[in-house]
């Protein structure tokens, strides 16, 4: 595959579903340019077109990402997690997997109050979490919503296949940035990839702020 077709590819991770137009805006390239990646893409089943209606003119066309493709961004050690999973619950019961997650979230709190303490504002703490996101495959970015709210986007999730098989571990996580911003703001989760949105989002919105 070439360099532009992986490029494309990350961009439909990242940016969800996307014309050819705005694929070649991003890209620096022709429209036409785009278009041939794509239909290469879409020869090698990683890319899959549809149309939507529009309010005026003809149906625009949208590029979106196939099953295929989207193993291409991978589930880490996902059989082995998996195993160990169902091992830790048939040994030691559910309590003991509830514990298990508990103590991974308390480590990884510990670990994400390190970095994030070293900021004093809210969006520097916001954008540190990030960092520490991206670093563990979660293609993470953030928006400013004002200066008083932010989202924290995961544009892919390395543990999906073990979080659908125990929705525990998704809940720790939310429960986990909460506990990373107790005394700076309140987090909640606007979009969640097991529910069928394309990524995981969170609210993170400042204590006190309207």
């Amino acid at each position: 595959m070439s360099a532009s077709g992986d490029k494309i590819l990350y961009l439909l991770k990242t940016k969800g579903v996307q014309t050819s137009k705005a694929l070649a805006t991003m890209l620096d390239m022709t429209p036409m340019g785009a278009r041939q990646h794509l239909l290469q893409l879409q020869k090698e089943k990683l890319v899959n077109p549809y149309s939507l209606a529009e309010k005026r003119g003809r149906p625009t066309q949208y590029w979106q990402l196939t099953s295929l493709a989207l193993k291409r961004f991978p589930d880490r050690h996902e059989q082995l997690t998996l195993n160990l999973l169902n091992s830790i619950k048939m040994v030691f019961g559910q309590q003991g997997l509830d514990q298990l997650i508990a103590q991974r979230e308390y480590q990884h709190s510990q670990s994400y109050n390190e970095q994030l303490n070293k900021h004093s504002e809210l969006k520097q703490k916001v954008s540190a979490l990030v960092s520490l996101r991206c670093d563990e495959g979660y293609m993470a970015e953030m928006q400013t919503v004002n200066d008083h709210e932010f989202l924290l986007i995961e544009n892919h999730c390395p543990i999906c296949a073990a979080a659908t098989e125990c929705q525990e571990l998704c809940r720790s996580e939310l429960q986990l940035f909460q506990r990373c911003f107790d005394k700076d703001a309140d987090v909640k989760r606007a979009e969640h990839l097991l529910e069928g949105a394309r990524r995981c989002v969170y609210r993170i919105k400042a204590k006190g702020s309207l």
